[in-house]
């Protein structure tokens, strides 16, 4: 017994709740209550989390995985709707009213996410107070980044677009260098790749990024915000609005989930 508590606290401190914001905003009894219900699972780059029309099971906070939304065409061609990372809740459509989706949740930054049963989370909106209201205003600022993102890609240049992408990610990432392939941000951009080749090349050339195989390192924040188009900080302005009032509860979590691990 002694052996798996101390496995459970040594994974605790690897990866916490708390790495999400949503969860960490709960008040404490609120997340005591969830705190056991919550399973850490590990994300795979690729990893399908759902499909057009299948039934939603469970809902993923992320910490240090980034989960795309896809929206798919009869004929195969795809482009991202959305992401989610550390901000936010992949499954809004479990408390909003149903329990399928017309997009596919892929990931696209391998990490790791809690996973919380769809019922549970379903039930726990149902309550009302603080997280019906929390779970609310994230969905609001999903939508502003769903309907942004419509509108970049219609407006704005590919060499904009993967500017606004590049920060985005950055906002939900802990490093410079992100792990991704051109193949996969042309995916997630609805664009040919070599759109993507000539727009990083331009990139790289001005110095603001560095570009190898399977790899895309970030050098000059700067000079990317400067070249992305204003999409990105509506996006950020609207995410930072849903933050706001977040505290973090760091040292209560630690708290509560040290005594709960006690139980097991």
């Amino acid at each position: 017994m002694s052996a798996q508590m101390d496995t459970r606290e040594k994974s605790l401190q690897r990866h916490s709740p708390n790495q999400n914001h949503l969860l960490a905003a709960l008040p404490n009894e609120d997340f005591a209550r969830l705190l056991p219900l919550l399973e850490l699972a590990a994300m795979p780059l690729g990893e399908m989390l759902y499909e057009p029309g299948q039934q939603m099971r469970h809902a993923y906070f992320p910490t240090t995985t980034i989960v795309s939304l896809h929206y798919v065409t009869e004929s195969g061609a795809s482009a991202e709707t959305a992401g989610v990372g550390n901000e936010g809740v992949v499954g809004v459509a479990l408390f909003m009213g149903g329990d399928t989706t017309s997009s596919s949740a892929v990931v696209h930054t391998a990490g790791h996410a809690y996973r919380l049963d769809g019922r549970l989370l379903k039930q726990e909106f149902n309550r009302g107070g603080f997280i019906h209201g929390l779970l609310l205003r994230y969905t609001q600022a999903l939508m502003t980044q769903m309907s942004q993102s419509a509108a970049c890609n219609r407006h704005h240049s590919v060499e904009q677009r993967l500017c606004r992408w590049l920060l985005l990610t950055l906002d939900r990432c802990q490093s410079n260098d992100l792990v991704m392939t051109q193949e996969l941000v042309a995916s997630m951009l609805g664009v040919r790749r070599e759109g993507i080749t000539e727009a990083a090349g331009n990139l790289q050339r001005a110095g603001f990024i560095s570009s190898r195989r399977g790899h895309i390192a970030v050098l000059n924040r700067g000079g990317l915000e400067a070249a992305s188009c204003e999409c990105y900080e509506v996006v950020k302005k609207e995410i930072r609005r849903l933050l706001a009032d977040v505290q973090y509860r760091q040292d209560d979590i630690v708290a509560i989930t040290r005594q709960q691990s006690r139980q097991y």
